[in-house]
């Protein structure tokens, strides 16, 4: 059965939790630009989900995938930083590392089913 709803991949669920996860996590930081990018770039990882499965091809719906993965490993990456910065405890920071890294083999293996339509 064809997906028909961005909401019922399992991809964009798992990063739907990724975002819900960061905001909880640094609700109470006091480094407001840190903050304030991080959720932002996690509530992008869905977003860009979304975005894309609505556009009119697979070669398109690929590429917001790959913005996904660059958001993605932006989190990733601000969670590393967060440690060194004490913004986070290393717990809650690897709860985050788990979570970006089970939607990146998610998102690798729905770009491999994802067969670009000719002329797309």
């Amino acid at each position: 059965m064809a997906v028909q709803r961005f909401e019922d991949l399992i991809v964009w669920q798992k990063a739907q939790e990724l975002a819900l996860t960061v905001y909880q996590s640094f609700g109470n930081c006091n480094d407001f630009g840190f903050r304030d990018q991080i959720r932002r770039t996690a509530v992008s990882v869905s977003n860009n989900i979304a975005e894309g499965f609505e556009r009119s091809s697979n070669a398109e719906f690929s590429k917001f995938l790959f913005y996904f993965l660059g958001s993605n490993s932006e989190v990733r990456s601000m969670v590393y930083l967060s440690i060194k910065l004490d913004l986070l405890s290393k717990v809650n920071a690897e709860q985050i590392i788990e979570l970006t890294n089970e939607v990146s083999k998610l998102l690798y293996g729905l770009i491999k089913s994802i067969k670009p339509i000719p002329n797309s």
